[in-house]
């Protein structure tokens, strides 16, 4: 996970083709402050994320992967977080093109906001790349991400794996949804639908409350969970959770009646927490999306545009709303399972001791997580 690009090396696993960035050997120093970049001349790349609550990459991972990717480079980035707040997203977006950025990369907290952004970036001449959501109607130069509705087809068919091991004879299913704001959540949504639809339309299962969060937000997901399983009567048997953090706040509730682990509950991301309620037994799965590979891409494509070379993608996504097509890196999302959590540690994306602390450790030496 911390293996430095090569003279010439392309990122993303499924991009190897599609995006790279070529460097020089002498090293260099890049820095969040500014400076003079190699064969780049003076600006910066601007680089946004959208809060520090939602998701622990936000916080921690990206902006770490993301500077050490431009660092190798010698390509001066500003990496700042907009902390959940929309007018504070578009501060910092001022600041930066008034500062001269040459490249903007965004994750936008909704497609109305990231699409002024864009647009003011755009009339300042600067190159733009949808990191991770696509703003809708934004028309971004690029669009890096994985294969949003590809992780929901992962989701629904590790929900049906796990009521398989319950063996409920018609099982009902809630849906807890992201926020019907980010794009990312719509494909999550058409992905699990894709898998659990037709199995609704044939009375195998039963449509159960379906809802989504506003802004992702884990309190408000336990607000809404604890409506869906008091309504129901307490008979939901399975659990759509479109991130670990939704999921936990559904495991929580499911807790104080003492039906944790027997009702499947789904997730996405990976996180320390969603990693340990997998252990426990609480959570059924998560779709870890290696997002080193998805930093290295972003910033290979920023990285050329800053230097004024030409960059392709090698796939490309159509904007629902404008209709438009924008051009992508999408990469492979993987289902995670009780026997995968060693992985995902493996691959240096949570660290061990993280993950197997405190009454964890136990759990980990009976899936042998070493």
């Amino acid at each position: 996970m911390r293996t430095k690009m090569a003279a010439c090396a392309a990122v993303g696993l499924m991009a190897l083709s599609a995006v790279s960035a070529c460097t020089d050997d002498d090293g260099g120093t890049g820095s969040s402050s500014g400076g003079k970049a190699r064969g780049g001349g003076a600006g910066k790349v601007g680089v946004i994320l959208p809060d520090t609550t939602t998701s622990q990459r936000w916080g921690t991972d990206d902006p770490k992967l993301l500077k050490a990717a431009f660092d190798e480079a010698g390509v001066p980035v500003d990496i700042q977080n907009a902390e959940g707040d929309k007018a504070q997203f578009q501060r910092i977006a001022d600041s930066m093109i008034a500062g001269g950025v040459r490249v903007l990369m965004i994750v936008n907290l909704d497609s109305a906001t990231g699409k002024v952004v864009l647009d003011k970036a755009r009339a300042a001449d600067i190159k733009t790349i949808d990191y991770d959501r696509l703003t809708l109607n934004g028309a971004a130069d690029y669009y890096v991400s994985f294969d949003n509705e590809a992780v929901g087809v992962l989701q629904g068919n590790g929900l049906v794996q796990c009521l398989k091991d319950k063996d409920y004879p018609t099982p009902l299913v809630a849906d807890l949804n992201g926020s019907p704001t980010d794009n990312n959540a719509t494909l999550f949504k058409q992905g699990y639908d894709s898998v659990l639809q037709p199995l609704y339309d044939s009375g195998e299962y039963l449509k159960g409350p379906d809802q989504s969060v506003t802004d992702w937000d884990n309190d408000e997901a336990g607000v809404v969970f604890g409506e869906m399983w008091a309504q129901t009567g307490k008979k939901i048997n399975g659990v759509v959770a479109a991130n670990d953090g939704l999921g936990n706040a559904a495991i929580s509730v499911l807790k104080k009646d003492g039906m944790n682990g027997k009702v499947p509950v789904t997730g996405q991301d990976a996180t320390v927490q969603g990693l340990q309620n997998i252990l426990a037994g609480d959570q059924c799965m998560t779709v870890y999306k290696p997002i080193k590979q998805e930093a290295d891409a972003a910033a290979a494509l920023a990285i050329k545009l800053f230097r004024g070379e030409q960059a392709k993608a090698g796939d490309q996504v159509k904007d629902p709303e404008s209709g438009g097509y924008v051009p992508a890196v999408l990469l492979k999302p993987l289902p995670i399972f009780k026997k995968d959590v060693g992985s995902v540690i493996a691959d240096g994306f949570v660290e061990r001791k993280a993950v197997c602390a405190g009454r964890f450790a136990p759990l980990c030496e009976e899936n042998d997580i070493n």
